[in-house]
């Protein structure tokens, strides 16, 4: 009891001597004295403090919208009380700080600690911009020795995953060229039509043999944490990957679980829609960084095969005036599409890929095919074992070794499987209609699907054509028609290539 009547002396005391000071001494020298406490307090702490407020004058502060996406990773985790909030297309909730709550967080060895600070602003007088009623600010407090591990490599450090994770949390979407894509471009200002990008295609469920599953995605992984080596190598940060096969072998498949796998926007150029080399330059300016750009069927899309000798004018056909393409005639070349592909204009953006597919890689001319331009071939050939079992997964929901693999049931599919020379799409279509139905009486049904196939191909006589892949893979050779460039390391030449729709 004694102790509590001193301390209420003390603060009664301290109380009065506050008030006699305001009342002799004026406001400027209390703050003047105020003042330098706190930079006397500064000078013997260990520690130094940087604030990021919300605004910077009128404009926002980018590193505080930053800061706060950067620590809502933790924030999850660590808070104890949280903010909520969901952006614009964004896929994911982002969990804040609220007022005055705290988070550390460890950056090469060091801690850093966070806080928060809301404080309400001073009744503002007329402004044409009106502030918020609340100031925002993130406070950062590290140890004064761990200053040069800070500062500027953290904060980049902060800005750039917070970069990755607005990207990662915002809708992809997939892009098409609208048609008069230069007379668009002049009216809108961007000639690209999107809508949002929903295929559920991934490389989990792409059938196609795992161990070159893996290839592609780790050649992918490769090409988008290369930035470091593409400028070492004084390369642009592009590749360039061809699909090749059969229809229905999965090429538009692939695209889409590549762009799943990386995060990338979906650019479907429409050859056909173009109409000059100009018009596909500014196509590719319009473009954005971390983006797939698509030509399917590229050998029917416009005329870019082999090339031939020129015809002359009197050869050429004219147009027809009720034709309604003929204002506009189609000027594209295949030096164009190699210009956007390999040229200057393609070095304009970064972290880029160009995906061709082709039914008949034969027809295409041999300088669209060599490296720079084309790095991956991918054959996408008909359905093998290791594919079926993975489409099997996932539409019957049968599992790695749920089937007796000495069974006449598995040995059967194997064999049959080759013999029926089958898509991974017409696979696909049995397996949708017997989906409801037992797995094993499902397994059986697609068994004698394949062999009433396979008796069928042999009762016509019929030719095993790229079940393994070794004819597809001789037109491919034959169309790049060069002892140089066919020497390269093509997908799929040891083993049978398989792909999924």
């Amino acid at each position: 009891m004694e102790f509590w009547t001193t301390l209420a002396s003390f603060m009664g005391l301290f109380a009065l001597c506050q008030s006699i000071l305001h009342a002799v001494l004026p406001p400027e020298i209390c703050f003047a004295a105020a003042t330098v406490l706190h930079r006397l307090f500064l000078c013997f702490s260990t520690y130094c403090y940087y604030d990021i407020t919300e605004t910077d004058g009128v404009s926002t502060n980018e590193l505080y919208h930053s800061v706060q996406l950067y620590l809502s990773r933790s924030a999850s985790v660590a808070a104890t009380r949280l903010s909520l909030s969901r952006g614009l297309n964004s896929s994911a909730f982002t969990f804040g700080l609220s007022s005055h709550d705290r988070l550390v967080d460890t950056f090469r060895g060091a801690t850093a600690t966070w806080e928060h600070v809301v404080t309400q602003r001073q009744a503002q007088t007329f402004s044409w911009r009106p502030l918020p009623e609340e100031k925002r600010s993130f406070t950062l407090r590290i140890k004064k020795k761990d200053k040069p591990l800070f500062v500027p490599a953290y904060l980049d450090h902060i800005m750039d995953t917070a970069t990755e994770l607005r990207r990662r949390s915002q809708e992809r979407l997939l892009y098409t060229n609208s048609r008069g894509s230069s007379g668009g471009m002049e009216s809108r200002g961007f000639p690209w039509e999107s809508v949002p990008f929903k295929h559920p295609s991934t490389f989990e469920t792409l059938a196609m043999d795992p161990e070159r599953k893996e290839l592609i995605m780790a050649d992918l992984r490769d090409f988008a944490e290369g930035k470091a080596f593409y400028e070492k190598t004084g390369r642009a940060w592009k590749r360039g990957y061809l699909l090749y096969g059969p229809p229905g072998t999965g090429k538009s498949s692939m695209i889409a679980a590549m762009a799943n796998f990386l995060g990338y926007d979906v650019y479907d150029l429409e050859l056909t829609e173009v109409s000059t080399n100009s018009e596909l330059r500014k196509l590719l300016m319009k473009t954005t960084s971390k983006s797939i750009i698509v030509i399917e069927d590229i050998d029917c899309s416009i005329n870019l095969t082999n090339r031939g000798p020129k015809k002359s004018p009197i050869d050429s056909p004219s147009p027809s005036p009720e034709d309604p393409n003929a204002a506009c005639p189609k000027t594209i070349t295949l030096s164009g599409l190699l210009n956007f592909t390999d040229g200057l204009w393609s070095c304009c953006g970064s972290e880029r890929i160009f995906v061709f597919t082709t039914n008949h890689v034969e027809k295409l001319d041999s300088a669209l095919l060599r490296s720079g331009r084309m790095d991956m071939h991918i054959l996408m050939g008909y359905c093998s074992f290791p594919a079926l079992k993975i489409l099997m997964k996932n539409y019957l929901g049968i599992e790695d070794g749920e089937l007796d693999e000495k069974s006449d049931l598995v040995n059967g599919l194997e064999a049959a499987i080759d013999e029926a020379e089958i898509t991974p799409a017409d696979v696909s279509e049995i397996l949708i209609k017997n989906r409801r139905r037992e797995k094993r009486a499902a397994s059986a049904e697609l068994l004698e699907t394949l062999k009433a196939r396979g008796e069928k191909r042999r009762k016509e006589g019929g030719k095993k054509s790229s079940g393994d892949g070794m004819e597809v893979e001789e037109e491919e050779k034959r169309a790049l028609d060069s002892p140089k460039e066919s020497g390269q390391a093509m997908e799929g030449r040891n083993g049978k290539d398989e792909g999924a729709l």
